[in-house]
């Protein structure tokens, strides 16, 4: 059974006038445990939409959602205890250190102090924030604050991660970092959704690629599989073509 499973899923939504729009239409794809599945698409497409609801913090229209075994809409708080959600806008506390953060939230799960201090320990050193861990995160830089976030996000240890741009605006160096943080949890078995609109990184991290286009799965597979199928080689010509091909005036031939 395969780690994350959406099938048909569907939002609707309406305006003041009472007409709707469909944010996503009919979706469906899996993820299986221990692999990166890279959702693009252009700004409109539905990505947001699409992890806000996998992630249990908005209800779809029609559908259905299954993480780690757990439905949406049926077990809400397993869903959000298996699942790690990171967005480029995710705020910390400013008044609070970056240690304060990972301690608060390992608490927050559950975690006795002495569970919760240990934790938060493993994270500062994997993420190489042992330099600023007790600066307050209103003083942090944007890398520095995306790498504390991260390690809050990791602070359970869940089998699943969804990152939505979580390199958004971030010099070479924290991109760096960041990234092969992310392959190490591949590595460990961990399961991931990457939503990035860096499309040199989801070629080069992503095991299968879902291109989302009007809410619905535009292609889908490996990057030879993409290749071979738009009959050209990068990742960002393979997106415009197909693109193109479905919406002729979004895309270039």
């Amino acid at each position: 059974m395969p780690m994350i499973d959406v099938d048909n899923l569907t939002k609707i939504f309406h305006d003041n006038d009472g007409r709707e729009f469909r944010a996503v239409d009919n979706l469906s794809f899996r993820v299986d445990a221990g692999r990166i599945y890279g959702l693009l698409g252009p700004n409109g497409a539905g990505k947001t939409t699409t992890l806000r609801m996998l992630s249990a913090l908005m209800t779809p229209t029609s559908g259905r959602i299954t993480v780690n075994g757990y439905t949406v809409g049926e077990h809400e708080f397993e869903i959000k205890k298996s699942m790690g959600f990171l967005t480029a806008n995710t705020g910390l506390y400013q008044r609070l250190s970056s240690r304060d953060v990972l301690r608060y939230f390992g608490e927050l799960h559950g975690f006795d102090r002495r569970q919760a201090v240990d934790r938060a320990e493993v994270l500062i050193g994997e993420m190489g924030i042992t330099d600023f861990a007790d600066q307050r995160c209103g003083t942090l830089s944007t890398g520095q604050k995306q790498r504390t976030n991260i390690a809050r996000a990791l602070i359970a240890d869940p089998p699943v991660l969804i990152m939505d741009e979580p390199t958004l605006g971030l010099d070479v160096m924290s991109n760096r970092v960041i990234l092969d943080f992310i392959l190490a949890q591949r590595e460990a078995g961990k399961t991931i959704i990457l939503s990035t609109h860096y499309l040199d990184e989801a070629e080069n991290m992503c095991d299968m690629i879902g291109l989302l286009h009007r809410g619905g799965i535009a292609a889908e597979g490996t990057i030879d599989e993409l290749r071979e199928q738009a009959g050209v080689e990068r990742l960002s010509s393979i997106f415009l073509k197909i693109i193109h091909a479905h919406d002729p005036m979004e895309g270039v031939a």
